[in-house]
């Protein structure tokens, strides 16, 4: 199972968009190549894909010049109320057990990109994060994001003097870092694994709002939520979704989606054949978006565009550009530029 496989609420867009609206980011930038508009994200009917929010993430890091620390920042606001029905019924959980077990059940019904697993030792309980298979910033911004998302749930749902005994994350510290104190501890950086742990007294803590006839009917609708949830796309439709997902870090073999998608490169490349298409096809219909994309940071030179597209050379990626639009990739970058100063 993959954050790939389901939709999700509008909520967690919502809540990247109001981050980058604080910080000067015109919701046009934040929501662009997404196929969402702002005010779908106020529509309790509106599911987002896994890929669309990972647009706008990649949108607002941009944006934001992929400065450190941001996904701890992003995160801290990611509480219970967030997530509807699901967070509602980890606080109205008996205990702290309880609550942990209908999170990992319902785990869908969450924001996250990160693979979380949880385990007991001797003293405490620990939940991991395994990193996505993403561009460096966007995995680190998530993982950071995803963790500090957690921690913040725990301390909600335990209320008083919840504490974390650990939080390690494998990245390395930024000079520039201020690292944050999240439920009562900082971060510990260039770890073995990324995780949270804390004492196991907690599990068995009777919780402040304790509500069975809560819990049974939030229990119900998560079931019911994440069978609706469920993707019911294509292989060629689903490669897509990765493809438009990550402009500059998708990936650029057979091979590598197949194992992304946690499936043979064989399989892949007959179900894609059984909907009419194959790997190439399905790449060269999507970098023509993402050169748009790319050609838009005023950072990037020709040949970084190249280099993120995959092409071996300037001159490869040009001849491909002219093809798609007409003109060379330079030509198309001087115009955009000239019916922006326009505006």
């Amino acid at each position: 199972m993959s954050f790939w496989d389901f939709t999700r609420s509008p909520a967690s867009a919502r809540l990247l968009v109001d981050f980058g609206d604080e910080r000067g980011v015109p919701h046009a930038t934040l929501l662009a190549g997404t196929g969402l508009a702002s005010a779908q994200l106020d529509d309790p009917k509106v599911e987002v894909t896994a890929a669309q929010e990972l647009r706008l993430t990649g949108n607002l890091l941009r944006a934001l010049g992929r400065a450190q620390g941001l996904g701890f920042e992003v995160g801290r606001r990611y509480h219970f109320s967030a997530y509807g029905v699901w967070g509602y019924g980890l606080i109205a959980s008996a205990t702290g057990r309880d609550a942990l077990a209908l999170a990992m059940r319902f785990l869908p019904l969450t924001y996250a990109y990160t693979v979380i697993t949880y385990r007991e030792s001797a003293d405490a309980g620990v939940l991991s994060f395994g990193a996505p298979e993403l561009d460096a910033d966007l995995s680190r911004f998530l993982v950071e994001r995803d963790m500090t998302a957690a921690a913040v749930l725990l301390h909600e749902i335990a209320s008083g003097d919840f504490a974390l005994s650990r939080f390690t994350l494998q990245a390395a510290r930024s000079p520039a870092l201020a690292a944050p104190r999240i439920a009562g501890i900082e971060p510990t950086f260039s770890a073995r694994a990324n995780s949270l742990a804390f004492d196991r007294a907690f599990l068995d803590r009777p919780l402040p709002h304790a509500n069975p006839l809560t819990v049974s009917m939030c229990e119900q609708m998560c079931g019911q939520l994440v069978e609706a949830r469920r993707a019911r796309v294509g292989t060629s439709e689903m490669v897509r979704q990765y493809l438009n997902a990550t402009p500059g870090s998708a990936p650029f073999s057979l091979e590598d989606m197949a194992r992304l998608m946690n499936t043979s490169p064989r399989t892949l490349k007959r179900r894609l054949q059984e909907e009419g298409t194959t790997f190439r096809a399905l790449l060269a219909q999507t970098r023509g978006a993402m050169a748009e994309t790319l050609l838009g940071d005023a950072r990037l030179s020709l040949a970084d565009v190249a280099e993120r597209l995959g092409f071996s050379d300037l001159s490869s990626f040009s001849q491909a550009f002219k093809r798609w639009y007409g003109v060379p990739p330079g030509a198309y970058r001087s115009a955009a530029r000239r019916a922006g100063d326009r505006r």
